[in-house]
């Protein structure tokens, strides 16, 4: 038998979920300037219009990144379960792994995107480009990152959606809406190539997902069974 579980735990599950995407979105929106899938010697430039305001706006987006990792560990915690915790736990450990794999990429833009300024600032243009081909194997391990980050995510995303649907953890659709976030975001990484500006749209749909995660267990809870709840 199961019942509704809802509860400080619960409770401070799904702030957390949404308090993650409180931060990503809006360090992300409030940002002057955002990074493509390289750091180029243009965004040096740009972020040197207003590099403290930059910085900020990009910790807190970072700080994003952590959140969710927080939230995902809060979430493991209620749900280890028998029978599902089979599919819960690689699920989760897979979505952590994806979120601070990114949390570390953008760490580097973060880092780079700030010292670079100083760096680059008086160069002549062969002097810069001396600089970026200095860094190219670094941006090019940090666009790696992205992309597993993504990946690892993605595949976390399906496992978790799937056992959302077949035990009924939390609403149906919301259990759809994660496993199928979770196809799509590993459907672009490995079939559609330099898909920077096609992936973009799923950043802005995790953080919905986020947010639909944390409404739904704020107002209903997890339902569990009744020797867990």
């Amino acid at each position: 038998m199961k019942v509704m579980k809802k509860d400080f735990e619960t409770n401070f599950t799904g702030w957390a979920f949404v308090l993650a995407a409180v931060l990503l979105w809006f360090g992300w929106a409030l940002s002057p300037h955002h990074i493509g899938e390289y750091i180029v010697a243009e965004d040096f430039t740009k972020v040197g219009e207003s590099v403290w305001y930059w910085i900020w706006m990009y910790r807190i987006h970072i700080f994003g990144w952590v959140t969710m990792g927080v939230s995902m560990f809060a979430l493991m915690s209620i749900t280890l379960s028998k029978p599902y915790r089979v599919v819960i736990l690689p699920g989760i450990g897979m979505v952590i792994v994806g979120t601070f794999t990114l949390a570390i990429a953008n760490a580097f833009f973060y880092n780079f995107g700030a010292w670079g300024v100083g760096k680059t600032a008086g160069m002549s243009a062969t002097e810069i480009t001396a600089f970026m081909d200095s860094i190219l194997s670094t941006n090019q391990y940090v666009t790696c990152f992205i992309r597993f980050g993504r990946i690892f995510s993605g595949v976390g995303l399906v496992l978790l959606g799937y056992a959302f649907v077949k035990w009924k953890l939390v609403s149906t659709w919301l259990g759809w809406f994660t496993m199928l976030l979770g196809f799509i975001a590993v459907g672009i990484i490995i079939s559609i190539p330099d898909n920077y500006e096609i992936y973009k749209p799923i950043f802005h749909i995790k953080v919905i997902w986020l947010v639909a995660m944390g409404v739904a267990i704020l107002r209903q809870g997890i339902h569990l069974p009744e020797e867990k709840a």
